[in-house]
């Protein structure tokens, strides 16, 4: 494109100087032809469209997400939220604790070293026995440590209630219960 500007611009050079005794009208006529050559998107608007107005109301910004090359190997990482530890939580635990296969695929590494230590007691309810209903709290979530916790409440047969602190890594996929600490 740059090259047929040039070679355009010269053109209408020579033709105003051969124009010059010919008059006016054999440049209007030369300048208008090699006008139609050149292209619209090659063309400058008219003056006071050109250029926005000083009055004019500000372009609205678009926010700029960083995404890495496609190809790169890097994900932008997801952090799950509260509502869905939440919920997370809410299904993991039920009415009376956890089944086989989800501590088995809902459940740290961490979590399953310290239930191979503890085998005379269930490290996820803080407990022996199976409770008849489970609470789970509002979930706090703290984004630089990258974690998100709730109070989970097991009420039990006799009446008695107890009490343990969930955690959830807020980076893990699947989701994940991270660790488990029981209320003393």
């Amino acid at each position: 494109m740059f090259r047929f500007a040039v070679t355009t611009r010269t053109a209408v050079r020579r033709s105003r100087a051969r124009c010059r005794g010919a008059g006016v009208l054999a440049l209007c006529a030369s300048g208008a032809a090699l006008l139609a050559l050149v292209p619209p998107s090659a063309r400058a608007a008219p003056s006071g469209q050109g250029a926005p107005s000083a009055h004019a109301a500000p372009a609205r910004p678009t926010p700029q997400i960083y995404e890495p090359p496609a190809g790169s190997g890097h994900t932008a990482a997801r952090r799950h939220t509260g509502p869905e530890i939440h919920r997370f939580l809410t299904w993991f635990y039920g009415t009376h604790g956890p089944d086989r296969v989800q501590r088995e695929h809902f459940v740290s590494d961490l979590l399953k070293r310290k239930q191979a230590r503890h085998p005379d007691r269930d490290v996820l309810l803080c407990a022996q026995n199976t409770p008849q209903d489970i609470e789970v709290g509002p979930v706090t979530t703290a984004q630089s440590a990258g974690v998100g916790w709730a109070t989970v409440t097991a009420h039990w047969a006799d009446g008695t209630a107890s009490s343990a602190t969930a955690y959830v890594a807020l980076d893990s996929h699947p989701i994940e219960l991270h660790d488990v600490v029981c209320a003393q």
